[in-house]
């Protein structure tokens, strides 16, 4: 039931890349076998290949991950599984660096070889990956095979808004985030689950006043104090706050969003996320709350891995609740709305596809209709889609990770989830001056939507 932690840190480390980062090019990193010439599309239509030689049909998955891990490990156990019962279909796995991916996709593109599946590259390649007919439409396939409901409603609202209404991506993880605390700490303190901002604002200035550290942050990555923000910001403006910036009907420099920057601004000048805190690294910032030196820690469900472990985790797994980013005075947002993502998804190349949509619809109904109970029961992975039967041994925190993503009534991305590149990167390297106060409120957003409108 433990996440494979190497895994956990390539995603920790490209959860803000999902927007689209400067990526590496690709060194020779193992080149897709394919075994038949492609040909190349028609203007805005799919790719077509012939058959592939000897009958046989290539499932091609090129992945992230190191190939046991996480939902990688799920989707080979269920193609070989397959591929016993299909000897014509054969499963070939090949792993590429996250920072490699964007490149080699292009690279990919470009040559109009597109593996079977292969993980998705900034969101913004893989829209018009999609547009020009190379991948499949993920929601229209599904639908055709008949197993469209194995894939959660809320998980297909999600890959909906990043894919513009389209279903580009499947859903291999879900993930929702949130503020963990010591429930600890919070009893001796007499404290209760803050039910506004102000009131978790008063929490930490008590926590803070009998020497107790209220945050554990991860200044170094930048992107857990800006999720704070982005969290601040839907509470005043609605879970749609960052649609509508990225429609332009919104800007960040909008007053609301200066309010949510000294909002957090303030935790940190008040030194509620410890000192140095800029230099904290996802680890270290883990630690600090597990073993109990800090209050409060904002992540996102897939550091459950990492309190089911009984050697890291020092306060004990019992000692752990979770909340939802608390409501803003006078704002339109609802507590019932969560932050919700779908962490590193993949998509399925059209080419490959066409070339036995038969086959190959089989083994995608094989993997799929299987793929949401296995990953629970044998990574304690929460994906995108449905469980039919819950395992009898899941942790606690696992458990409740799933019950609030089954109770949440509505989702949205994170703050940079819909940036560029250069946006996103000016977002987490400033909150590192905001949190000091280096940079003024006014001045942070303001390199963000200058970032923006380039």
């Amino acid at each position: 039931m433990d996440h494979n932690h190497s895994s956990r840190r390539a995603f920790l480390k490209t959860m803000g890349g999902m927007g689209g980062a400067s990526l590496l090019l690709a060194a020779c990193g193992g080149g897709q076998s394919a075994t038949t010439a492609t040909v190349a599309p028609a203007e805005g239509g799919a790719a077509t290949s012939a058959p592939s030689a000897g009958g046989q049909v290539k499932l091609h998955f090129l992945s992230a991950q190191v190939e046991n891990a996480g939902y990688t490990g799920v989707i080979g156990a269920l193609s070989k599984e397959f591929q016993q019962q299909n000897p014509s279909a054969v499963y070939e796995y090949e792993q590429s660096p996250q920072t490699d991916v964007e490149q080699k996709i292009q690279l990919l593109v470009a040559s109009n070889s597109l593996p079977l599946l292969f993980v998705s590259p900034a969101t913004g390649t893989m829209n018009e990956i999609a547009k020009k007919g190379l991948s499949v439409n993920v929601e229209q396939t599904f639908k055709e095979l008949g197993i469209f409901d194995t894939i959660k409603p809320v998980a297909a609202d999600l890959v909906r808004k990043i894919g513009g209404g389209s279903m580009n991506v499947l859903p291999t993880e879900l993930n929702i985030e949130g503020i963990w605390y010591n429930k600890q700490i919070f009893a001796e303190n007499g404290l209760s689950v803050p039910a506004t901002w102000d009131d978790m604002a008063k929490a930490a200035e008590a926590l803070s006043a009998k020497g107790i550290q209220p945050f554990a942050a991860s200044g170094e990555q930048g992107w857990p104090l800006t999720r704070l923000i982005g969290g601040y910001a839907v509470r005043k403006y609605g879970a749609d706050v960052m649609e509508r910036v990225a429609k332009g009907e919104l800007k960040l420099t909008d007053a609301g969003f200066v309010e949510a920057a000294k909002a957090v601004q303030d935790l940190g000048t008040k030194g509620y996320f410890g000192e140095g805190v800029s230099t904290v690294d996802y680890d270290t910032a883990t630690d600090l709350f597990l073993q109990g030196k800090a209050a409060m820690f904002y992540m996102g469900s897939w550091v459950v891995g990492d309190f089911n472990n009984a050697e890291r985790n020092q306060i004990g797994a019992e000692n752990i609740g979770f909340f939802n980013t608390p409501t803003v005075a006078g704002g339109a947002g609802s507590a019932d709305d969560w932050s919700m993502n779908t962490g590193l998804p993949i998509a399925i190349g059209q080419a490959e596809y066409s070339k036995n949509p038969e086959l190959v619809g089989k083994w995608l109904t094989y993997v799929f209709k299987a793929f949401g109970e296995r990953a629970l029961k044998d990574q304690g992975l929460i994906t995108g889609f449905t469980v039919a039967s819950m395992p009898s041994d899941v942790p606690a925190l696992t458990n409740l990770v799933q019950q609030t993503i089954d109770s949440a009534k509505n989702a949205f991305l994170y703050f940079e989830g819909y940036f560029a590149g250069e946006a996103q990167t000016t977002s987490y390297k400033n909150v590192q001056l905001l949190v000091t106060g280096d940079m003024s409120a006014e001045d942070f957003v303001a390199s963000i939507q200058q970032a923006l409108e380039k």
